[in-house]
This record gives C-alpha cells, sequence and structure tokens, in this order.
C-alpha cells in the first residue's frame, strides 16, 4: 500500500534544519505485516529528543530512515501468527520489543533486550524485516515503529492494547515519555515516604517525571531547568520547588534521587552532586557517543551512592503502562499539560524540521504529530 512518511536521508544536517530540511515527507511503499507483525493506521506520534538524536547524529542509525518512536493507533490487519492483539483493537507502540528468552530479558526490564536492540540498531522490525520503501530502495525502520507517518507496520511485540477512553495525543506520550521518565521514577529511584527527588531537564520526559514523583505520598519534588517558563509550569503541576542548575548547585541541596533527563553530561556529574549519603541517580538522557564528565569517586564510595543508567525507565512496557493510564484516569497524571505543540499530519512537510529545531532549542517540551 502507499503511505505518506517523513523520512531522514542526511544525520548531522547544518542548523537550522528549518533551512536544511534534512527530513522530507514523501510517499513511500508499505509492504503487509509478516506472520507476527500488525498494520497499524497512527492516530497520534510525540516527537521526541531520540528522534532528534538521529538527526543531530548523536544516535547515529542508517539512513534513510522514517523517523518516529512514540505512537498510538489502531489495528487494521494482522500477520497470521499474532495472538496479542486482534483488528480494531488501539494500541500503543513501544520502541523497545523484548524476546522475553535472552538474558537481558530475565532482568524483569533493568537491561533492554539484547535481540531487540540488535533489530533496532540495523534498522530493521523485530523479525529482521524492511516493510517500508520508495523509489530509491529500501527504507529503513526507526526503532522499530517509524510512526511518523500515516501507516505502519510493527512487530506485535512493540504493541500494548488499551481501552478506546484514551485520547490519541496523551495514548501516544505512554509510549516513550512516560515510560523513560516515569518509569525511572517508579523503576530506579523508588521514593520512599518522607524522601526528596530532583528531576535534571524538564522536556518531556523530565516533566514525565515530576508527574510521576507526585504521585508517590509524602514526597518533596524538586525542578530544576534553566528555562523559567519550564520551572513555572513545574510548579504550577504541583512541584514543590523549582531552581536553575545554578541555584541548586550553590544553595548546596541534598536529595535522595536524582532524574537526570538532559542529555547533557554535566547534568549527570551535577546530579551525583546533588545526592545525599546512599543517593540514587537515575541517568535516562542520549549524550553525544563521545561525550565524558567526571565524578568523585571517593564520594561514590564512602558516601554509597549509586548511578544507575536508565534506558527506557527500565520499564516493561506491558507491565508498567497500564499502571500509568490508570493513574491518568484518576486524574493523578495530567498529561495534557506537557504537550506543548499540536501538529497535524497533513502540515508535517512544513513543520517536521521545523520541530527539530524546536527541540534542539529547547523550546519545546512534547511536540505531537495528530492524524
Amino acid at each position: 500500500m502507499k503511505i505518506t512518511g517523513a523520512v531522514l536521508r542526511r544525520i548531522g544536517a547544518d542548523r537550522p534544519y528549518d533551512a536544511s530540511r534534512p527530513i522530507g515527507v514523501r510517499e513511500l511503499t508499505l509492504d503487509p505485516p509478516g506472520p507476527t507483525e500488525c498494520l497499524i493506521e497512527i492516530e497520534a506520534a510525540g516527537i521526541c529528543h531520540s528522534d532528534l538524536s538521529v538527526v543531530n547524529g548523536d544516535r547515529v542509525r542508517p539512513v534513510p530512515m522514517l523517523l518516529g518512536h512514540e505512537a498510538a493507533g489502531r489495528v487494521v490487519e494482522t500477520g497470521g501468527e499474532v495472538t496479542d492483539v486482534r483488528v480494531g483493537d488501539r494500541v500503543i507502540m513501544t520502541f523497545l520489543p523484548r524476546c522475553e528468552e535472552c538474558a537481558a530479558c530475565r532482568t524483569n526490564g533493568r537491561v533492554p533486550c539484547e535481540v531487540g536492540s540488535a533489530r533496532n540498531g540495523a534498522g530493521v522490525l523485530f523479525g529482521g524485516d524492511i516493510r517500508l520503501h520508495d523509489d530509491d530502495g529500501d527504507v529503513l525502520h526507526h526503532l522499530g515503529v517509524s510512526a511518523f507517518a500515516d501507516y505502519a507496520v510493527v512487530d506485535q511485540r512493540s504493541l500494548v492494547v488499551i481501552g478506546d477512553d484514551v485520547p490519541a495525543d496523551i495514548a501516544a506520550l505512554f509510549g516513550c515519555a512516560v515510560l523513560t521518565g516515569g518509569g525511572a521514577v517508579w523503576n530506579i529511584a523508588r521514593p520512599a515516604p518522607g524522601s526528596s527527588i530532583a528531576v535534571l531537564g524538564l522536556g518531556g520526559v523530565g516533566m514525565a517525571a515530576v508527574l510521576t514523583a507526585l504521585t508517590e505520598p509524602d514526597v518533596e519534588v524538586i525542578a530544576i531547568d534553566p528555562i523559567a517558563a519550564k520551572r513555572e509550569l513545574a510548579l504550577s503541576l504541583g512541584a514543590h520547588r523549582a531552581m536553575t542548575p545554578e541555584e541548586a548547585a550553590t544553595e548546596g541541596m541534598r536529595v535522595d534521587a536524582v532524574i537526570e533527563a538532559s542529555g547533557h553530561p554535566a547534568a549527570l556529574a551535577s546530579g551525583v552532586d546533588l545526592l545525599a549519603a546512599g543517593g540514587v541517580l537515575a541517568a535516562t538522557g542520549l549524550s553525544a557517543p563521545d561525550a565524558m564528565t567526571s565524578i568523585s569517586p571517593l564520594r561514590l564510595v564512602a558516601q554509597a551512592l549509586t548511578i544507575s543508567g536508565c534506558y527506557l525507565g527500565s520499564s516493561v512496557p506491558r507491565r508498567d503502562i497500564p499502571r500509568f493510564i490508570d493513574l491518568w484516569r484518576d486524574g493523578r497524571l495530567p498529561l495534557e499539560s506537557i504537550i506543548s505543540h499540536r501538529i497535524r499530519m497533513a502540515d508535517l512537510p512544513e513543520q517536521i524540521n521545523t520541530a527539530m529545531d524546536r527541540l534542539e532549542d529547547a523550546q519545546a517540551l512534547r511536540q505531537v504529530i495528530v492524524a
């Protein structure tokens, strides 16, 4: 079938992207789903820093590649061996499929699936196939999803069934922003009553971490970001304190947990400096592959600190997404507030490169493409 999608052809293009236009929206051919795959009509897709990381070269992937990895939609066709979803189901697409057989999958979400990670790195679906093509040949898949399009073929391992009551733009956020930021709170920081948690970097992932931490009983939540508007939003959502990174450093504040959601190596070091004895830092941000930072090994040992890498919030999507959705249904996870821009699919040719500029300039929380 013919679809329309946003394809990245050049990594590391000059800024602004609105001028260099490394992403082009064009007609593609999408093959029917394989035995364990589903054809999904995309209802909404979030634009995440992980998409930008491919555009700017922080996460080098093979190109051409149809971007987008955080999305929601409806199943319109299934392969013959699909058992987990049915035609008509509404689903959330997540970007790390799990084989459920490798050693990493036995860590209960702590370590990314070996098979799923390898397939993602190669730009193919979980089964190793490519379903996207244009006049020049194959177009690769982004993290097994490729959601910046009107349709996608996705393996059933990347799908979580949801109810019809969740609006599409909200549903999309559960696929990455909430799993990563909220998952870091639940699965790594695990704040106890009476404890404190700081979130460094108030983009979509950071704000999801703030909102999730605020659902925990008797936990002080501190929001840290250099941009005043983001700090003000965090306070309006219930954060107990908000400050710049410089203010946090000079105050001498100490917290029990830090969620590092900026992707800057200096922020990781700053986060370690904020930890009280016995504290834990969950690092969720993706920095450039050659980025380095430094910490004090003495303090790490003497104060029993923990620094934990945290991919996808160390989440298991089918376990964690229903819990997050229940919080949203109860009114305790107001994700509507972190959507800063909505872009209609019809406007994508004019808007997709501009959206990447907004992300690079830290001028957006979550931008969502809607059908």
